[in-house]
Formats: C-alpha cells, sequence, structure tokens
C-alpha cells in the first residue's frame, strides 16, 4: 500500500473521534465521561483480543500497560477532565498542541528531525482550529488547562513509544490495540467508580452510541492509528489529530443545526491545508522518489523479536526507525 492510502487510512481514525461529541450527547447518559471511555475502551479491547487469538508475552505485558495507560487509561480521564473545567473550544485548542510534543519527543526517543515545516505546520493547523472553536466568552481554569496540557502530552508520549517499541514478530496490529484497550480501560474503571458511582441505567439509545463508540469510534479507529503509526513517522501521524476537532465541527453544523460563521469556515480551511502540509513528502523523500534515483536501503527493522526491541531501548536512540 502506498504512503498517500496509508494516511487516507490513519487519517480516519481521528475523523471517527470527530463523532464522539454528537453521539455523547445524542445518545448517551449525561456526565458520564469516564463511565463513557471506560465503555469504549475495555469491551472493544477483550474483543480485538479474543479475535486475534494473541497475549502479551515477557515484556509486552508490562509495555502494554504502559502504552494502554498513555494512550487511553490517562488520556480519556484528563481529556473529560479538561474538558468539564473547560469551554469545549479551549479544550480542543489544548488538544490539538499534541503534535508539538510529538515532534519534540520524535526528536529524543526517535532520533526524527524537528524540522521547520513540520513545526509550523502544527502550529498553523492549531491556530486554524483555534479560529474554528474558540468563542469570546472562553475563560480558562488552571486545572482544566493543567489537565488538557497533560493529556496532549500523554497520548503524545504513548504515540512515540508506540513508535519506538513497535509490535512484537509475527503479532499484528489487531492484538496489540486490544492489549493497549484492555490495559487503558481497566486503569478507568477504578477512576470511573470512584469519582462516578454506579453505573448509569441504559436504554436502546445508549446500547446504540456506546455500541458505535466501542466497535467504530474504538476499536476500529485505534487499530487503523496504531497500524498508521506503525508504517509512518509519529510526527505525520499525529499531524494528522486536527482532523478530529475539524469533523466535531462539520457534525455539528450538518447533524446537530449549529452554524458555521465566516471565520470558521475560514480557520477550517486554515487547519486543513496545514493538516495536508504536514503530510507533504520533505525534499529528501522526494529525491529519494525521482526517477532513475537510486533505491533507498532496505529499513532495519528494529523490531524483530522481544528481544531485539530490548536491545534496542539499550542502544543510542539515535539509531532507532523513525506515531491515535
Amino acid at each position: 500500500m502506498n504512503r498517500v492510502a496509508t494516511i487516507a487510512l490513519t487519517a480516519l481514525a481521528p475523523i471517527s473521534w470527530g463523532s464522539t461529541y454528537a453521539v455523547a450527547s445524542e445518545l448517551l447518559p449525561p456526565d458520564r465521561p469516564l463511565f463513557t471511555g471506560a465503555m469504549r475502551a475495555l469491551p472493544a479491547g477483550l474483543l480485538l483480543v479474543a479475535l486475534s487469538r494473541s497475549l502479551p508475552k515477557g515484556a509486552w505485558w508490562w509495555k502494554s500497560a504502559v502504552l494502554g495507560t498513555l494512550n487511553i487509561g490517562a488520556f480519556f480521564p484528563l481529556l473529560f477532565l479538561a474538558a468539564y473545567r473547560l469551554p469545549g473550544g479551549v479544550a480542543a485548542v489544548l488538544g490539538s498542541a499534541g503534535p508539538l510534543f510529538v515532534v519534540g519527543l520524535a526528536a529524543l526517543v526517535l532520533g526524527e528531525r524537528a524540522r521547520l515545516r513540520t513545526v509550523l505546520a502544527a502550529v498553523v493547523a492549531a491556530f486554524g482550529v483555534s479560529m474554528v472553536v474558540l468563542t469570546a466568552e472562553a475563560k480558562l481554569d488552571l486545572i482544566g488547562v493543567v489537565a488538557g496540557i497533560v493529556s496532549s502530552a500523554s497520548m503524545g508520549a504513548g504515540t512515540v513509544m508506540t513508535k519506538r517499541w513497535g509490535r512484537p514478530e509475527g503479532v499484528g496490529p489487531l492484538a496489540v490495540t486490544g492489549w493497549q484497550l484492555t490495559a487503558g480501560g481497566l486503569v478507568i474503571i477504578p477512576i470511573a467508580a470512584l469519582v462516578e458511582g454506579a453505573p448509569p441505567a441504559l436504554d436502546g439509545k445508549a446500547f446504540l452510541g456506546y455500541g458505535y463508540m466501542m466497535l467504530i469510534n474504538t476499536g476500529a479507529a485505534y487499530v487503523l492509528w496504531f497500524r498508521g503509526i506503525g508504517k509512518l513517522s509519529a510526527t505525520s501521524v499525529t499531524l494528522l489529530g486536527p482532523l478530529s476537532p475539524l469533523t466535531a465541527a462539520v457534525i455539528g453544523w450538518a447533524a446537530l443545526g449549529q452554524a458555521l460563521t465566516p471565520v470558521q469556515l475560514v480557520g477550517m480551511a486554515i487547519a486543513f491545508g496545514a493538516t495536508v502540509f504536514g503530510q507533504l513528502p520533505g525534499r529528501a523523500e522526494r529525491a529519494d522518489r525521482a526517477p532513475g534515483a537510486p533505491a533507498a536501503p532496505a529499513p532495519r527493522e528494529p523490531f524483530s523479536s522481544p528481544e531485539a526491541t530490548d536491545r534496542n531501548v539499550s542502544m543510542d536512540l539515535s539509531n532507532a526507525e523513525v506515531r491515535r
């Protein structure tokens, strides 16, 4: 599969996540974000593990726990805390800053060079998102701001470490995604029980909403997201993140009757343009693909086995092969 097709499939993940607000507001019980997070993660994770018929082995038990906590278990509660403490627009802008965390962490951990065009794309995309979601009434709350920043950092670290550790030999993205979702769901459940109490009563609409969340919004979306991390650079994947708030705005206009102002439309164009710009190959990549250019050497496979993975972790990170 070529790079454009891989990017397009990976982009379906944040596009799906953009439907979360509409589904939650129209179908799910109100004021139960942690329960919703657990219902998204744990059933989807267990289903993927059952379908893949694969359990972690050796170091992958703790690696799955770490990745599941970063990508799901810590990310979901912090994201919901930010959403409760801040206007939705402010929380979305903080979330759109995630690519900047990935750019920095990828340079430190993966050896991906922090190119000016990548940083520029991330900043411009965040600016475009702010034009779409921020309102004049937006107010800041210190706890909410900290939660939003830490949630972005958690997801960014999870993206980079997912790229760093890859997958065990012979294990596909279905299994690895299932391990992470299961671990993340198990982290969220006690937090949800402590904060929100007993689960709410569910009606037919709620079952429909949770079914969509589990199968499409989380299970399928995270499989595509983690698959993309394995095939693309971490920065390329994370720069697809702004598609989520843009999709939420489009769904709000098309399905919920929310108006879009000219400023919001301009912001959507800016954010989408920056997202596309961030996916364009650099000069070195274009030179490698030019007609008559010598074939690039086959990339080294640093994740061929758990033993090789453990060796790579202890080696010079600058030699590592270069992200939901």
